[in-house]
């Protein structure tokens, strides 16, 4: 199974703001959609909450440390444990977020799919720092700007050069 992490950030590494997101950018989401339908992501319950739904063609799957939480169309687990136990016969599975998941799965975190938005915005969530220097840049693509996507951005792919054992 490989680990692969999906996220967004902007300049400064914010991914939110009061429990959304602080930009609209459609080919984004577009991008994210079509990038992991079909398997299995894992966010946490506030990242659910602030999407308000289960996304279809794909297992929604939520980590949370509460025990009575349930959401239609989710499944709910409450370790990184019951997580890999889950997905042991997937192919790859993609860590959704937020903060406090992609900490927890970063360690073994093989491939990163990063929207960077060259834009600050305020926020009270940030991605976690990265050393780029451990990781090999194996896509890379301008977002088009126009009155839909207001921003630049850019979609980067990186691969883990050495992986933890």
């Amino acid at each position: 199974m490989k680990v692969s992490l999906i996220a967004a950030m902007d300049k400064n590494r914010v991914i939110g703001k009061e429990n959304d997101i602080p930009w609209r950018i459609p080919k984004d989401w577009e991008y994210v959609k079509n990038t992991t339908k079909g398997h299995p992501i894992i966010l946490g319950r506030k990242n659910l909450e602030s999407i308000g739904r289960a996304l279809p063609d794909r297992r929604n799957i939520i980590l949370t440390r509460d025990k009575g939480f349930t959401f239609n169309g989710c499944e709910i687990v409450h370790s990184i444990e019951d997580v890999f136990e889950l997905c042991k016969n997937e192919e790859e599975i993609f860590i959704f977020g937020g903060e406090q998941i992609y900490n927890l799965f970063f360690p073994y975190v093989e491939k990163m799919y990063i929207t960077k938005i060259h834009h600050e915005f305020e926020g009270d969530t940030f991605f976690l720092e990265v050393n780029y220097e451990e990781w090999n840049e194996v896509f890379a693509q301008k977002g088009i700007k126009n009155d839909k996507n207001p921003y630049n951005y850019y979609f980067h792919v990186y691969e883990r050069k050495n992986l933890l054992s």
